[in-house]
């Protein structure tokens, strides 16, 4: 009977589905539902099975086991004991905690740069140029870009041209720091009257526009008004109502003609004399010098 079984185990595997099963599996039932007597000879079938079964699936006997949750473990050395300072000479980092006696290192140590009271790099290099907190970038947009733009029907040249036109019709970047320069380039291209509201303009760009009767307004926003010009949605939706326009500071005064108007206007207001004088006056008086102190 055994010589039959060891004939029968070393048959070729047959495959039934995805997984392969060997033949000897159906003796092994066979053996099971006989019940013999002897419990070495099903032992032993057992151990044939499982053996088979493994190197079947391409694993060896002692890989088969399952994943279990209360068999996993951190590998060795991946979690270490927290290093307990000053609790007892028993303990190997008590009284000084390892720092030893006296001295710079034993007490609590020397600020980020001291080189032992020699002059530091930061004092030995020279200063190179300074940084002007009063500085404003504007971002640059010639009149050419904005034809082009009237041209492919992407600006309306009979309403408004804001800041927040320019933007939504990529003529500009996203980041509009502290406002827009209208340069004087492409300005041949400029045949028909437009109307525009920038911070700043070149001497070029205003004369085409003019000459072509359009007409050009420096307008102040600052940081907080240029947010609800660009994303009033913003406001609308976190509930707020938009802020008021704020006046420019008096050294800005003199470089803009009104103050910007809250929400984007579309329509163009004519910017005769008379109206400039009143958009002067609303701004209001700029303030009176601060008198010299005497010099006794």
């Amino acid at each position: 009977m055994w010589r039959r079984f060891f004939l029968f185990s070393k048959l070729p595997i047959r495959p039934i589905g995805s997984i392969p099963i060997p033949i000897s599996s159906s003796i092994h039932h066979l053996s099971v539902s006989t019940k013999p007597t002897f419990q070495t000879s099903v032992a032993l079938s057992d151990c044939l099975l499982r053996s088979s079964f493994s190197t079947a699936m391409g694993s060896s006997p002692a890989t088969v086991s399952l994943l279990k949750l209360n068999d996993l473990r951190d590998n060795k050395g991946a979690q270490q004991k927290k290093r307990r300072k000053g609790r007892g000479i028993g303990s190997g980092k008590g009284k000084t905690a390892g720092r030893g006696h006296k001295g710079q290192r034993a007490r609590g140590g020397v600020k980020l740069g001291f080189e032992g009271g020699q002059t530091p790099l930061r004092r030995r290099l020279p200063k190179r140029g300074f940084k002007n907190p009063f500085s404003l970038t504007f971002q640059p947009v010639g009149l050419g870009k904005i034809a082009r733009l009237i041209n492919a029907g992407r600006i309306d040249s009979s309403e408004l041209i804001t800041m927040k036109t320019l933007k939504e019709t990529r003529a500009i970047g996203k980041q509009i720091k502290d406002g827009v320069r209208l340069m004087g380039r492409g300005a041949e291209l400029i045949k028909w009257p437009i109307h525009l509201e920038v911070s700043r303009v070149t001497v070029r760009a205003r004369e085409a526009v003019e000459s072509a009767g359009g007409s050009i307004r420096k307008v102040h926003y600052n940081k907080l008004g240029f947010r609800a010009l660009l994303n009033p949605e913003w406001f609308e939706k976190k509930r707020r109502l938009l802020p008021k326009a704020a006046r420019p500071p008096p050294k800005l005064w003199i470089k803009v003609d009104a103050i910007g108007r809250l929400p984007a206007p579309t329509k163009p207001i004519p910017f005769c004399p008379k109206e400039r004088a009143a958009a002067k006056a609303a701004m209001g008086p700029p303030p009176a010098p601060k008198p010299m102190p005497a010099v006794i």
